[in-house]
């Protein structure tokens, strides 16, 4: 089921100054907004996400404690009986109530969530094409809504 790294993510102090280390690397800046960056590691297949913030004066974003896995779209569909079949159980992303694997039509990609025994966030995704209709839609699909 996993084929490889979707993204992992880091704790930045200054997002400006990590954007500048990060290009001097080599890395592509896929997209940015005011705390978060995201550059490609392997471009369209795996990213690094740097999220600004003191960690001394607020928690980290569960983002920082998490990776995601890369799969395919026919392995996330069956994404949900593969961790029940291995005893792992999905858990919800953010605010949402559903474990059901779900899609990000602005990011195009696709996701379903899970916990390591030390409750560290953990991923199967997997790139989608969104349709041109679709690339700015910012609420979360189920794979139903998505109609793949």
């Amino acid at each position: 089921m996993i084929i490889g790294l979707y993204e992992a993510h880091l704790p930045v102090k200054n997002l400006g100054i990590s954007i500048d280390f990060y290009n001097k690397l080599g890395l592509k800046l896929a997209w940015r907004d005011e705390e978060t960056a995201f550059f490609w590691i392997e471009e369209g297949r795996s990213w690094l996400g740097l999220w600004e913030g003191d960690e001394y004066k607020t928690p980290y974003h569960p983002s920082l404690r998490h990776i995601a896995f890369r799969v395919s779209f026919e392995d996330l569909k069956k994404s949900l009986e593969w961790l029940s079949s291995i005893n792992i159980k999905p858990v919800p992303f953010g605010t949402r109530k559903s474990i059901e694997p779900f899609i990000r039509p602005y990011q195009e990609n696709a996701s379903v969530y899970f916990n390591d025994p030390d409750g560290n966030s953990l991923e199967l995704m997997c790139f989608v094409n969104a349709p041109e209709e679709l690339k700015g839609v910012t609420e979360k699909l189920s794979l139903e809504e998505w109609g793949n």
